[in-house]
């Protein structure tokens, strides 16, 4: 009798289709359908698309495993700084966020949860909520509580960071005779600790059943871009830099990853995103935000006080933003621990060269430009160029004599962690451009680090290498 020579083929046959099957593929499963995912220049680019419950189990499916190390990085961090474990978290999550977020976000949240269930992570709806307000929670709900209490149980380590609205990210937005072909140019450094910068590397493109389409860069498990890079289809480009030593929490708020998420996702003007933001407001991570509307060429600064929420906004000319505050009245009643005119700080040294370098470079700013900017090493106050604190590429592991002690701590691993880039043209093809790493294209060894700094030792074991990749061009639709 004759065998069939099938069985033996098959193994043949299913390792060309393998090898021939696209890459992006064979990283997916047909249970996050339609969402995929693929991995490109140190970034993973994760497709959502559908109901709000749809796009959360797509994202919870795909993103998993990065979920759960994204809790596990934010457990070490908060315990550290706050003396608070992640119990704590999860019941804030509970008592404080949850009755605020309405409907539809819930929806995503929950399907967040079951997603990452799916793939037998062990964890649930809280800890999605409690790491998608791992800002606002330790640095503006916690403070608020401890004085509220009268209680100093959450003081930091000796040479660890204090948990509190810190100088995080610089940003320009330039419009008219700034730029080059007199339309919008936007950029942005992501400031944070390298633990949660070098996961901080996800390229968002959502499209919800209702709503603008969305691209923005972000992180695993969290529903907005949370350093907020991102542009929407009705001609939105928007970003933000945290307003440094705010004091201000608002219990009956709405969270602010909520607003931001809602004002990318329905806002179409400058004044809706403005409207959505304030609305409800918080308190929590309180951002000085630049918008710009393609449509328009017109850009604006939304400096989101709880108190104050003053904005300015003009087609000619720019804003830059380095965690300074400029409304007197924000200065005075909701930062009253900075100084604005210590130029030796951080913030406003970054400040001064963001101004030296738009009038420097007025008529010239694009694309290419946008990139040399983020990775800039120029210190204003010294006039020295080499990476520190100071520096828009900023460096906090780097400790020079002459800097005071940072709000970070003396060489806590933290800094510019991406880039992003983007113009009216890019915007108008639901574009943007991502450095993943420092934008200067240095990396991070965590090893030798921790060895020369012991003192950061509770960070082992969360605390990863971060290569610095290439810029990068995303765009909405991609599959490769």
């Amino acid at each position: 009798m004759m065998r069939s020579r099938l069985p033996r083929l098959l193994p043949v046959f299913f390792a060309i289709l393998l090898a021939t099957t696209p890459l992006y593929a064979r990283a997916n499963d047909a249970s996050a359908a339609p969402g995929y995912k693929f991995q490109r220049g140190g970034w993973t680019y994760v497709h959502l698309e559908g109901t709000p419950a749809e796009i959360g189990y797509q994202h919870g499916r795909l993103l998993a495993n990065q979920i759960e190390d994204l809790i596990n990085v934010t457990k070490v961090e908060t315990l550290h700084s706050t003396k608070r474990d992640w119990a704590f978290y999860r019941k804030a999550a509970q008592t404080q966020l949850w009755p605020h977020i309405e409907d539809e976000y819930r929806q995503e949240l929950e399907g967040i949860a079951r997603g990452a269930q799916s793939r037998g992570v062990k964890l649930d709806v809280w800890d999605i909520v409690a790491l998608n307000g791992n800002i606002e929670l330790p640095e503006y709900y916690v403070p608020w509580l401890d004085k509220k209490e009268k209680a100093a149980n959450a003081p930091a380590a000796a040479n660890a960071p204090q948990i509190r609205p810190q100088g995080r990210c610089s940003a320009f937005i330039a419009s008219g005779s700034y730029t080059k072909d007199g339309k919008i140019v936007i950029a942005h450094n992501n400031w944070s600790s390298y633990a949660d910068g070098s996961r901080w590397t996800a390229i968002f493109d959502i499209k919800p059943a209702h709503g603008h389409h969305i691209l923005m860069d972000g992180e695993p498990g969290v529903i907005t871009s949370q350093d907020d890079f991102g542009v929407n289809d009705a001609g939105l480009m928007v970003t933000e830099t945290t307003i440094t030593q705010f004091e201000g929490w608002n219990p009956d708020g709405i969270p602010e990853f909520v607003r931001s998420r809602k004002a990318l996702q329905y806002a179409g003007t400058i004044d809706e995103y403005a409207d959505l933001m304030r609305k409800g407001d918080n308190g929590g991570y309180a951002n000085d935000w630049l918008i710009g509307d393609r449509k328009t060429g017109e850009i604006a600064y939304l400096e989101l006080g709880l108190k104050n929420t003053p904005m300015w906004r003009k087609k000619d000319g720019y804003f830059v933003s380095s965690n300074f505050a400029r409304d007197p009245a924000l200065i005075k009643e909701e930062t009253p621990q900075w100084d604005p005119n210590n130029m030796s700080q951080s913030e406003n040294a970054r400040h001064a060269e963001w101004k030296k370098k738009m009038a420097e470079y007025k008529g010239e700013i694009d694309i290419e430009l946008a990139e040399k900017f983020l990775a800039d090493h120029a210190d204003s106050y010294t006039g020295k160029t080499g990476a520190d604190q100071r520096t828009l590429c900023g460096h906090a592991d780097v400790v020079k004599a002459g800097i005071p002690e940072w709000d970070w701590g003396p060489y806590y691993p933290g800094g510019a962690v991406t880039g992003k880039v983007m113009d009216s043209e890019m915007a108008a093809k639901m574009e943007l451009i991502a450095h993943a790493g420092h934008p200067c294209g240095e990396s991070f060894y965590a090893a030798p680090f921790l060895a020369r700094h012991p003192e950061y030792g509770y960070l082992k074991g969360v605390l990863k290498d971060m290569p610095a990749g290439p810029w990068t061009k995303f765009e909405t639709g991609e599959r490769r």
